[in-house]
């Protein structure tokens, strides 16, 4: 989707779900990684990521769009535009936007690449590793008990 395409595409969401304009700029932006979105208070543009309209299509962005409007146009009014305030959760169910974004497909991935599976031998708090661990060197942070290799995916 180009430049030109969002920007309609937020204006279009804008006057149909909150009967508004949408004055400034949306961009896609590469750098966002653990958010579908954000808006920018001192500039009040909207920032994307792109990685969710490439993983989980257009309705999945059309529902990032609709939550990130929702803190523009209350932040313009001067009303509760936090997560938290009474004023943003009942606009989410106004128009229908998704409070959190589904999880990412890729990060998931990233999620799989454990290795190592530690555990502390008093309490038996579990420690998922991607790297080898010196159990010598680190002890339990729950009871500073010693911690030893329970599993290791290079064994299986």
């Amino acid at each position: 989707m180009r430049q030109e395409e969002l920007q309609l595409l937020v204006e279009s969401i804008s006057l149909q779900w909150f009967e508004k304009p949408f004055r400034h700029k949306v961009m896609f932006n590469s750098r966002l990684r653990t958010t579908g979105g954000r808006y920018l208070l001192h500039t009040h543009n909207i920032e994307l990521n792109e990685t969710y309209y490439k993983e989980h299509g257009i309705d999945e962005l059309i529902g990032i769009i609709k939550h990130e409007l929702c803190h523009y146009h209350l932040h313009l009014e001067g009303k509760g535009y936090k997560h938290r305030d009474a004023d943003f959760r009942e606009l989410l169910k106004i128009v229908d936007a998704p409070r959190f974004c589904k999880p990412l497909i890729s990060k998931k991935r990233q999620q799989l690449s454990i290795k190592y599976m530690y555990a502390c031998v008093n309490c038996k708090q579990a420690y998922m590793r991607k790297r080898k661990l010196d159990t010598n060197k680190y002890m339990c942070g729950r009871c500073k008990g010693k911690i030893k290799l329970v599993k290791s995916i290079d064994e299986l």
